[in-house]
């Protein structure tokens, strides 16, 4: 209908600007960004009437699709009965039931369920754990990495743009390697009798899309258990079949100390989780008050919204659905760099694929393109180059070509 963002996006942009702090709608360098109106399976509307195919999920959470309709019903149900309960003192049914099932589903043998409010949180509850049931206070990262920006998770995470500014606040006992080096650069700062876990995306989602090598998570998996270090799986992004498993551990069978999810079990509400094995959760044992907790840990209406997500993910069988996905992505993909220019590679599995470019004004020019195609995707990675392709694993496939359609339209014109 409008060029995006249209008058409507522009204005309330200029509104928010006024009142909210500058830290956050910085993508674009302080310019006014699309505003959503509605959105609903694969589609936004914004403000101005323009539809688009989203790409991105809202940053993967929409797995199931925005608004599915079971999502919805379950919310109305919910909101009837219980809005707000009493956190880590009273609990509530629909919570012992989702914490039943992710023990059965997270590749974690006789885990145990931490509930978190964001993905950033339960990263802070893991490395939490890992202090408290090993007693040693050293970590190794790997880089590029994200494992979210409050002060605990900002340890883990690569990003120097991120860490500058709190250096003063981060404790010298994160050691780091390049994601996918060779396990025995690992193993020589494992041997370090300091450190407690290990921390890693299976696949590097934010941060450019990186796969590891055939083997690397296995035999990361059992080097750990050879130094009794705790091997902590950051599934925030990956997790519920955004690479085409339920878990991207699971490509090598790896089955890890610690779990953390998020994005996508709320199915468009905040929640997240640890699970961890059951003598490493008894750590958080005490006499006293919780150590960590929250006034909106376990929300009901989280719950609710998390357990029908896991009934649609898997009665609708959506990984398997994102691996067949993402071969057809992967036949229209492979070649993308041979036919444009400004295109330096593609790599993904499932429904996560990354599309990096030259430079990050290219990426730019690439989304915002995109953007006029009616085609929703946004650019990360260190150097802002690799635009992500993050639909909603129920995409139909009509939506899914058209949208591979224009965007090779919009690479053509760069």
């Amino acid at each position: 209908m409008t060029d995006p963002p249209g008058p409507e996006s522009r204005r309330i942009s200029r509104r928010l600007a006024g009142c909210e702090a500058p830290g956050v709608n910085t993508l674009y360098a302080g310019e006014p960004s699309i505003v959503w109106q509605e959105a609903r399976g694969a589609n936004v509307l914004d403000v101005d009437g323009n539809r688009y195919i989203d790409l991105t999920a809202g940053f993967g959470v929409a797995a199931v699709g925005h608004r599915h309709p079971r999502v919805v019903a379950a919310l109305r149900r919910q909101a009837g009965r219980l809005l707000h309960g009493l956190a880590d003192v009273h609990a509530h049914p629909l919570r012992a039931t989702l914490a039943r099932r992710l023990v059965r589903r997270v590749p974690v043998d006789n885990g145990q369920v931490y509930f978190a409010i964001s993905g950033a949180d339960a990263v802070e509850i893991a490395l939490k754990t890992a202090l408290l049931a090993t007693r040693r206070p050293g970590v190794v990262a790997f880089e590029p990495a994200y494992h979210g920006l409050t002060l605990g998770a900002l340890h883990a995470t690569s990003r120097p743009a991120f860490r500058r500014s709190f250096a003063q606040h981060l404790h010298p006992h994160v050691q780091r390697l390049p994601f996918g080096c060779p396990t025995a650069e690992i193993d020589a700062r494992v041997a370090w009798e300091r450190v407690g876990g290990v921390i890693l995306e299976p696949v590097v989602a934010r941060e450019g899309v990186l796969l590891p090598p055939v083997g690397w998570l296995s035999d990361l998996a059992d080097l750990c258990r050879r130094r009794r270090v705790l091997l902590i799986a950051d599934e925030i992004f990956t997790g519920f079949g955004r690479t085409g498993r339920w878990f991207a551990m699971e490509r090598e069978g790896v089955r890890p100390d610690l779990l953390c999810c998020g994005k996508a079990l709320g199915g468009g509400l905040p929640i997240a989780a640890v699970v961890g094995r059951r003598h490493l959760m008894a750590a958080w044992r005490t006499d006293g008050e919780a150590l960590h907790a929250a006034t909106f840990l376990a929300h009901p209406l989280a719950c609710a919204a998390a357990n029908a997500a896991l009934d649609i993910l898997a009665e609708e069988a959506l990984p398997r659905r994102a691996a067949r996905l993402g071969r057809r992505v992967a036949e229209r993909l492979v070649s993308w760099p041979d036919l444009f220019p400004r295109l330096s590679a593609v790599r993904g599995e499932g429904l996560l694929w990354g599309l990096e470019l030259e430079s990050a004004a290219a990426a730019r020019t690439f989304t915002r393109s995109a953007a006029r195609r009616g085609i929703l995707l946004v650019a990360g990675g260190p150097d802002g180059r690799v635009a992500q392709i993050v639909p909603p694993l129920t995409i139909q496939e009509h939506q899914l070509d058209e949208a591979l359609e224009r965007l090779a339209a919009a690479l053509a014109e760069l």
